[in-house]
């Protein structure tokens, strides 16, 4: 098991060497990504989420050299990177896998077996949350409401839905992204690396096979709220109204 600790970058009261800078070309590469990111903005400051998604693609997650960039990219202080970086959860503060493994603990997928299925997951992969697996492949963690809970309950791989699993088949799962078996999402985008998705995310165009073409849709439970302000079903009666109208 490889816990990462909170605390792996920053060692609280022990004096902080400078963070170093990226390779000469590595630089050079994210300079010209970060420009076109900048150049998308009236005020530079507002490309800071991009530019963060863009060092992240870079080594997996928000580095010290990482925040150095983006600070110096855009004239702010490093504390001010730092602050969005640790605010949202999407940008990652430790080394984590290539597939981001999330389980919604949030009540309907956990009413569904949502919590059931990262129970397992946690005792087959030997990790807890927010913890990534020896080989670096799978990190594990409980995530909120994904809108998604007509399909409940559902684990979502680097943001790609894979909807209405079971302890099995989400064990299943993993040991195919271990495993390096293709594996398909049940809808939306293929399925890429963590890596890959932040690049996506950081706005740059998706280049995999079907993904313009892919959707998400919502599902039928969904969609019942806008048939029936449309008409296009009956509208159902609650058994209160029912026996007032007796």
């Amino acid at each position: 098991m490889t816990a990462q600790s909170p605390n792996q970058e920053v060692q609280l009261g022990m004096p902080q060497l400078p963070a170093p800078d990226y390779p000469a070309d590595v630089r050079a590469r994210l300079e010209a990504d970060a420009k076109e990111i900048i150049a998308r903005y009236p005020d530079s400051r507002s490309a800071l989420l991009p530019l963060l998604h863009l060092v992240q693609s870079e080594e997996g997650y928000v580095t010290r050299t990482g925040v150095r960039f983006c600070a110096e990219l855009l004239e702010l202080t490093t504390a001010e990177v730092t602050a969005v970086s640790t605010f949202y959860s999407m940008y990652r503060r430790v080394p984590s896998g290539d597939y981001q493994v999330g389980v919604c603990t949030n009540t309907l997928c956990a009413v569904m077996g949502g919590d059931a299925i990262f129970d397992e997951l946690k005792e087959h992969l030997g990790v807890g949350n927010n913890e990534t697996t020896e080989d670096g492949k799978v990190t594990l963690e409980h995530i909120e409401c994904n809108a998604a809970c007509d399909f409940a309950p559902v684990v979502m791989v680097n943001w790609e839905f894979f909807d209405n699993q079971t302890p099995q088949s989400a064990k299943r799962l993993v040991d195919d992204l271990r495993a390096g078996r293709p594996v398909e999402p049940t809808r939306g985008a293929p399925l890429c690396t963590y890596k890959e998705t932040a690049r996506i995310l950081a706005g740059f165009p998706d280049e995999r096979p079907g993904a313009v073409e892919a959707t998400g849709g919502a599902g039928a439970a969904s969609l019942v709220g806008l048939r029936l302000a449309k008409g296009e079903a009956p509208r159902v009666v609650h058994p209160r109204d029912a026996e007032e109208g007796e």
